[in-house]
């Protein structure tokens, strides 16, 4: 019976391994994800930029700052001029900065979601407490995959990041989610 209760720990140990080396390779193509939206969003803001210097002559096709898959929602975004809500749909996800005009309705679900959390628990939490209240768990992988997402939301300003791995909502954020 002893072979048969170490071919079984044995069958969990390479269980367990191979577990790891997926957590490890999920990781690391989420990194890489991150790292190409984040070139996509310089590409997008390049062309802002030019739009800008040229005075809206020759107008892009699309606006950079709506990309989520709601851009046709209510909150996408205001032309200005008479209030009319502009739609604008692209096949990229973006994650815009965040102002005053902008609703967490621009942004793509997965993002709405964490600031959901947050705003629900009213307080700063930790990347893996927030990644189990999405229901992804707190694998290593899925965590790290959640983290990256976090660090864009603090750099586009809908997050605070007081203490290291402490995230919460911005009190403008707060504010707006809560009218």
């Amino acid at each position: 019976m002893g072979s048969l209760l170490e071919e079984l720990a044995r069958r969990q140990a390479e269980a367990r391994r191979r577990i790891e080396e997926l957590g490890r390779q999920l990781a690391e193509v989420q990194a890489r994800l991150e790292a190409e939206e984040e070139g996509l969003s310089r590409l997008l803001i390049a062309s802002e930029v030019v739009e800008d210097i040229l005075g809206g002559q020759g107008r892009l096709a699309a606006d950079p700052v709506l990309g989520s898959e709601d851009a046709g929602s209510a909150d996408a975004g205001q032309d200005g001029q008479d209030g009319k809500t502009e739609a604008v749909r692209r096949g990229v996800v973006t994650v815009p900065a965040w102002r005053e005009d902008l609703g967490p309705s621009v942004l793509p679900r997965a993002y709405r979601d964490v600031l959901e959390v947050l705003a629900d628990a009213g307080r700063a939490m930790r990347a893996g407490k927030i990644s189990a209240a999405l229901g992804r768990g707190e694998s290593a992988a899925a965590v790290e995959g959640l983290r990256g997402k976090l660090r864009r939301l603090v750099e586009r300003g809908w997050l605070a990041q007081d203490e290291p791995g402490l995230f919460a909502l911005t009190e403008p954020v707060a504010r707006q989610i809560a009218r």
